[in-house]
């Protein structure tokens, strides 16, 4: 791992940016820090720069509540090199939804599944990079979506002690038998009137999720209209399971 760059924003939070071989990224530290603090990830649905605001009062209200936070630039997103199979797959999604037709499950595979086998392991590398800076410590949440690289990092992450996912993007059909093999705490938000996600496919997700102790978080609006109670009650649930 390479920083790059560091700056101190206005609310003391430290920000770093990195890069860890052609993945880059960018850690948050609380501004008082003292001691190895517990580690939140920043999932999002990929390009860094245009998802930096919403990714940074993210972290910033992690920071608040003693948490460090990171993201990673997914694969084929921002600046990282395109893979044309994806960049198809996402023509032909786009398609079926301005068309008001079915998505179907094949294009759903195509998108998804590929990027959920690179991104898992990119951000298991992330992992292991960051635990071993001496300022951060365990146990680690992950927050955010794609829902199903939440979903896969849940099953095969041991080190994910609990996480916050975030309904609203497709979810192959195979990862809901995945879904039936998570065990750990789970606050999922879904917005009740999100324009580009399968409703009944997320409570069906929801449904499927192997955990005992599992909330759902549901709210009126579309994709970006999650309210600030809610945006509250995940970082009350973090702070329950990782401090």
């Amino acid at each position: 791992m390479q920083f790059t760059s560091e700056q101190r924003l206005d609310d003391g939070v430290l920000e770093r940016e990195f890069t860890l071989g052609e993945i880059p990224g960018i850690l948050w530290m609380p501004g008082s820090a003292s001691a190895p603090v517990p580690l939140i990830l920043l999932g999002h649905p990929g390009g860094l720069h245009k998802m930096y605001p919403r990714l940074a009062a993210r972290a910033r209200h992690s920071a608040a509540e003693g948490f460090a936070a990171a993201t990673i630039e997914l694969p084929g997103s921002g600046d990282r090199p395109r893979s044309a199979a994806a960049e198809q797959a996402r023509a032909d999604l786009r398609r079926a939804l301005e068309a008001g037709e079915p998505v179907d499950d094949e294009i759903v595979d195509r998108l998804v599944l590929p990027l959920v086998e690179k991104a898992v392991p990119e951000w298991q590398t992330t992992l292991d990079a960051l635990l071993s800076l001496p300022e951060i410590g365990g146990p680690v949440g992950y927050s955010g979506g794609v829902i199903a690289i939440g979903t896969r990092l849940a099953v095969v992450e041991p080190r994910i002690s609990a996480a916050v996912l975030f309904a609203g993007s497709f979810v192959p059909r195979a990862l809901f038998e995945e879904a039936r093999q998570v065990t750990i705490p789970l606050h999922v938000l879904l917005q009740w009137d999100d324009e580009g996600n399968d409703r009944q496919q997320a409570l069906d997700l929801f449904d499927a999720f192997g955990s005992k102790e599992k909330t759902l978080h549901a709210n009126l609006g579309g994709h970006t209209g999650v309210p600030q109670f809610a945006g509250d009650a995940a970082a009350q649930f973090f702070t329950r399971h990782l401090s």
